[in-house]
């Protein structure tokens, strides 16, 4: 397959050169060797049954909260942010409310929600962009100005701290307007391409224009898993690239910037393998916590009516928070605070939690240890 240029290198007035996009999509685009349809039908097929296995999971939405919270820790930290999972649950629960990084995930997790409600009556449009943008950043660390909710009004650049010493310079203003058009119109475009190849595209392109002072990264992530949702390829969030992303940053990177000098097979090569690779651990996911959650369901239902209720209640309340406080357990249950660490104790009699940071003797924090690592290995 020969490179396709998606983008002129254009010399701007004040010296230096940006990249500027091509009218988009191009028909060569399109030209696919038989290799690279028959590795997307693969990654459809398994996608397919990656949403088919979580529809089976009881108590979904649980399930789904820890899938976005592995997500958003994931994109969060490809752009820099030191948090980890567990302190974004933390903070979730007001168990620690002093880790910044942390809120970055939140803010995440809060366009994810924003997002996959919006989408259920308004479009996919560079005005359900904007938005996703505004509840993305409003808050977040920056590294400049992020204007939330507003395409850019001046030239950015990637690589270094100097333009002229960019390793990529997005579209200016007025080409970028231009290229945001051709994209909108590409987001409903259901016929040129099969599904994740479209989907492929639309992320690429997305980082092409860079239509962000900050959060472009974070932003066009996320816009894959709506375009999932908008073919109907899943119905519930439940494939994220962020972690595979994160696993290969630095070949992410390069495969963008490939596709931004024309290599764009090369891109959707390595795309549709992080849809492969991260449907079938989601599969492996979905059975691992399927077992694990029936197998302490059976250890509490072996318990006496009354304690077998308020331990199936915590159960529930861990499935969504797996670290805790006493005081999580109070406020979920009602009970006092001995009657809380009565639950909790029994709790780590049968194996579910384990007290988490062994250094606190007041207010210990605890952990479902084998449930959490089912979403954080």
């Amino acid at each position: 397959m020969k490179n396709v240029n998606i983008c002129k290198k254009i010399k701007q007035p004040t010296g230096y050169t940006a990249s500027v996009p091509i009218s988009f999509p191009l028909n060569a685009m399109f030209d696919i060797d038989q290799s690279l349809l028959n590795k997307a039908a693969k990654a459809e097929r398994l996608v397919g049954k990656l949403d088919g296995i979580t529809q089976t999971l009881p108590d979904i939405e649980f399930f789904l909260k820890m899938f976005a919270y592995k997500d958003a820790t994931s994109s969060s930290q490809i752009e820099g942010t030191q948090a980890t999972m567990a302190d974004a649950l933390e903070v979730s629960t007001n168990i620690n409310i002093n880790t910044d990084d942390a809120y970055d995930i939140i803010y995440y997790i809060n366009a994810l929600n924003f997002g996959v409600k919006r989408l259920k009556n308004f479009p996919l449009s560079l005005r359900f962009i904007r938005e996703l943008h505004q509840k993305l950043m409003k808050g977040a660390r920056a590294t400049q100005f992020s204007y939330p909710g507003e395409f850019r009004t001046s030239q950015n650049w990637l690589g270094s701290t100097k333009l002229e010493d960019a390793t990529f310079t997005p579209p200016p203003v007025q080409e970028m307007k231009t290229s945001l058009d051709h994209l909108e119109k590409f987001l409903h475009d259901n016929e040129s391409t099969l599904p994740l190849i479209h989907i492929a595209y639309s992320h690429a392109q997305f980082e092409t224009i860079h239509p962000f002072l900050d959060g472009n990264g974070r932003t066009g992530r996320l816009l894959i898993t709506f375009l999932l949702i908008q073919k109907g390829l899943v119905e519930n969030p439940v494939l994220f690239l962020s972690s595979f992303f994160k696993k290969h940053k630095q070949l992410y990177y390069d495969k963008l910037n490939a596709y931004h000098n024309g290599d764009i097979f090369e891109w959707l090569d390595f795309f549709l393998n992080g849809v492969i690779e991260t449907s079938e651990d989601g599969i492996f996911v979905s059975k691992r916590i399927r077992k694990i959650r029936d197998k302490d369901m059976e250890k509490i239902q072996s318990l006496a009516k009354r304690e077998s209720g308020s331990s199936m209640k915590t159960l529930r309340f861990l499935f969504t928070n797996p670290i805790i406080t006493t005081k999580n357990i109070m406020k979920t249950t009602g009970f006092s605070r001995p009657g809380a660490q009565k639950v909790i104790d029994r709790l780590i009699k049968l194996d579910i939690l384990q007290i988490y940071k062994e250094e606190r003797k007041y207010d210990r924090k605890y952990i479902y240890r084998k449930y959490f690592d089912a979403f954080s290995d």
